[in-house]
């Protein structure tokens, strides 16, 4: 749990909480009147502390993300509180162009179905919390589902997931999500690496394919027509 007066540091990132104690047997309206005393964060590069094991409900991390928009937050399939550090300006230029290529080709295909910026955060089946750097669903999957379940954290797994590594990045860290994502429904995900020059494709039922050097990236039939440029991702 958090707890009081404590600061917490992971993945560079300090968090600070005043007088709040999110308990596991807290309900929604007493996190609610808690949340109004956590102090804004304060947020600095500091060294990261591994052994931290910050356990917290979907309702509390739901909380949690609604005071603190600034931060990525993530939640494992087991409960564990993942702080994402802000985006540098480097990876920030890489998935611009990402995300900017994946919505003009949106633009054109809507009908087809949604697409989402890593700002978006979805509940995969497993439990997870989980918010990849670009990502689309189907306009069929998505129709499917009802109005609860496309509130908040939509609980769909998006059929197309890309994460892009960042310096600060653990590698076998994002294999460990794409491969999660792999197992909870999606069919193609792209972990880009531009560290090591590689991209790794994930598809549903198939062995990963390493790229070595890639100029291109294609949608495949799940995203039929699209075409990823990497001059400016690997760059």
């Amino acid at each position: 749990m958090l707890a009081f007066g404590s600061a917490y540091t992971f993945n560079k990132i300090e968090l600070r909480y005043h007088r709040v104690n999110l308990g596991s047997s807290a309900s929604l309206k007493h996190l609610n009147n808690m949340v109004q005393s956590i102090t804004k964060l304060d947020i600095h590069s500091l060294e990261v502390l591994n052994t931290l094991k910050l356990q917290v409900t979907p309702e509390q991390f739901e909380q949690l993300a609604i005071v603190n928009r600034d931060i990525r937050l993530e939640r494992t399939s087991t409960g564990e509180l993942i702080v994402n550090p802000p985006t540098g300006s480097e990876s920030g230029r890489r998935n611009r162009s990402i995300t900017g290529q994946l919505d003009r080709w949106y633009e054109e295909n809507e009908e087809l179905g949604e697409a989402f910026d890593s700002s978006t955060a979805f509940t995969l089946p497993n439990g997870a919390i989980r918010s990849p750097d670009a990502s689309w669903v189907s306009r069929k999957l998505w129709t499917s589902l009802t109005a609860l379940q496309k509130k908040g954290f939509a609980q769909v797994t998006p059929e197309f997931v890309v994460e892009l590594r960042s310096p600060s990045d653990s590698l076998e860290t994002l294999r460990e999500k794409m491969r999660e994502y792999i197992d909870n429904g999606s069919l193609l995900g792209w972990l880009i690496n531009p560290q090591d020059n590689q991209v790794e494709i994930y598809r549903k039922g198939q062995a990963v394919e390493l790229l070595e050097n890639p100029t291109e990236l294609s949608g495949q039939d799940v995203l039929p027509g699209f075409s990823l440029n990497l001059k400016r991702v690997m760059a």
